[in-house]
């Protein structure tokens, strides 16, 4: 089983940590408040504080139907970045699994606030499931919508406790966010404010989009940080895409064909100008990375690259575009937009960018 399904430098791991005390949203990208009804949690409020939710919860998935009879005590999540929407729905996992980056109890800067001063164990899907370990951890609950859990691994973990694979219609990974958070809401008993975090995300990138009317139809490129075997590999619309469309973006059509279905187009040096669009954005994380892209002189010879058109961002906001929940997506929000805005008006300096 692979402990990430995206193919990234053989580096990242070895990556120096970098935490941030939380974030505030800014200017036209604040969140937009939600009521929510007296039988219902604010998201991002702790379960003792709040009315309970809605039990018993019986919830549609890939491979039948899961019902969970009480609120969840001891939620231990499989998938690589469930825990965000476990957290801002005001509940804390007993477990969570590393994906990369090293983040403390691999919870990123945009959930740390919500995780507070707890400490999850922390598991690993090197070796694929740690099924003695998440056994002694007592589950109530397991969760893994994001896991590449198939059927026999489901199987296994329901006899430990009611387990949340795959959604209905999904991919193994990184099915659609609004999918996978509407599932775990409903069955923590918290379907309304899940609700609540789709629309909220939603309402701020689309308030977002109006008040940065140059972005609407702007043609935007998505790509991982280099070449790796000859080839870098670029993201379709739809696959970890969102970020750009709804801030009305349109995302690069030309690489659909080049994909498979739920993978990334992989772009061999000499192909480069199906990735010269109105705007590029590289997760390339390091200084070093920009350097090595220049290198290849159909990269350098790009318009969109020798035009100021090109955003390169920090380790922690190619972590947000890559997790793509609705914690991460408010701060892409936040992080990307200044950014995207310099890239459009040609004004994008050859630098890394994110939170500082």
């Amino acid at each position: 089983m692979p402990s990430r399904p995206f193919a990234r430098s053989s580096a990242e791991f070895t990556r120096r940590s970098a935490l941030l005390t939380g974030f505030s949203l800014a200017g036209g990208t604040l969140l937009a408040a939600c009521g929510s009804g007296s039988d219902e949690r604010v998201p991002g409020d702790s379960p003792a504080s709040t009315a309970p939710g809605n039990f018993p919860a019986t919830v549609q998935h890939r491979f039948g139907e899961t019902t969970v009879e009480a609120e969840p005590k001891r939620i231990v999540v499989v998938g690589l970045s469930e825990q965000d929407i476990v957290l801002e729905l005001g509940f804390t996992p007993v477990a969570v699994t590393e994906w990369y980056g090293e983040q403390p109890y691999a919870v990123w800067p945009w959930a740390q606030k919500l995780l507070g001063d707890a400490e999850p164990t922390v598991l690993s899907t090197a070796d694929g499931f740690e099924y003695e370990k998440i056994a002694s951890l007592q589950p109530d609950l397991i969760i893994g919508t994001n896991s590449g859990m198939k059927e026999s691994d489901y199987e296994k973990f329901s006899k430990m406790a009611p387990t949340l694979p795959g959604v209905v219609g999904g991919t193994d990974y990184f099915s659609p966010w609004e999918d996978q958070t509407l599932l775990i809401a409903k069955a923590l008993g918290q379907e309304k404010v899940g609700q609540n975090l789709v629309e909220s995300t939603k309402d701020a990138y689309a308030q977002a989009a109006e008040a940065n009317p140059e972005f609407a139809g702007k043609v935007a490129t998505f790509s991982q940080n280099g070449f790796y075997d000859g080839l870098i590999y670029v993201y379709p619309p739809g696959l970890g895409t969102d970020f750009l469309s709804m801030l009305g973006f349109t995302v690069n059509p030309d690489l659909t064909e080049l994909a498979k279905p739920g993978e990334q187009a992989a772009i061999s040096s000499e192909r480069l100008d199906v990735i010269d669009t109105d705007v590029l954005v590289i997760a390339a994380e390091e200084a070093e990375d920009i350097a090595t892209l220049e290198k290849v002189p159909t990269y350098a010879a790009l318009g969109v690259v020798k035009e100021q058109r090109t955003v390169y961002t920090d380790p922690i906001l190619s972590g947000a575009m890559y997790f793509v929940t609705p914690a991460s997506l408010k701060y892409v929000l936040e992080h990307l937009t200044p950014a995207l805005k310099k890239a459009v008006a040609g004004e994008s300096p050859a630098e890394i960018t994110g939170a500082a």
